[in-house]
């Protein structure tokens, strides 16, 4: 997908009700009538080590006692990313308020070693490479359920193919899974050692 093909081809509804009419890009930023969606900033690590904290409190993975301190260590961890280039950021915000935002996701970028992938057509493929992880993927609560969440994601798998990333991978929540499911994400067979 190139930039100009990322526009939606209907409205953004939120709970039902129409909240945007179709997107459109302007200068680099994907923008609706409600939204514009651009690249995150040193400046903007406040506000995504604050999502990053409470999309875990919202996911029940983080008791309010350890936010605050969660929050200064993803705000320390993602400054040494984005300076290294590890971590690209977007966030949404109000069209009109470019200050307020509304909603944010990144991605860390890896190199992982060859192994075998399946493709979309079944062939199995010889992979190595780039590889994005998809994180911090948070809308405020007020603003959930008006596609913004998609937005973003279909904003980011636009970026990996046109930087040529090999792979894009996620941790999806129980709320999110059937949207990464909708824009082409299949469940793997990740597991993690919890042992430490």
């Amino acid at each position: 997908m190139n930039v100009g093909r990322w526009a939606l081809a209907a409205p953004l509804h939120c709970e039902g009700e129409l909240i945007a009419s179709p997107a459109r890009t302007v200068e680099g930023l994907l923008v609706s009538a409600d939204f514009q969606i651009r690249l995150a900033t040193v400046a903007d690590l406040e506000v995504i080590s604050w999502h990053r904290a409470r999309m875990f409190q919202d996911m029940g993975e983080l008791p309010p006692d350890l936010l605050e301190s969660f929050r200064a260590q993803s705000f320390a961890t993602l400054h040494r990313m984005l300076g290294r280039g590890e971590y690209v950021g977007w966030l949404a915000s109000l069209e009109n308020e470019p200050g307020q935002i509304v909603a944010g996701a990144g991605v860390q970028l890896r190199e992982v070693p060859p192994h075998p992938q399946t493709n979309p057509n079944g062939k199995i493929d010889i992979v190595s490479g780039r590889q994005a992880i998809i994180q911090n993927v948070f809308t405020e609560p007020k603003w959930r359920r008006c596609g913004l969440a998609a937005l973003l994601i279909e904003r980011i798998i636009d970026w990996t193919r046109r930087k040529g990333i090999d792979s894009v991978v996620l941790h999806a929540s129980d709320e999110g899974r059937a949207l990464y499911e909708r824009l082409g994400f299949i469940a793997t067979t990740e597991m993690r050692f919890n042992g430490f």
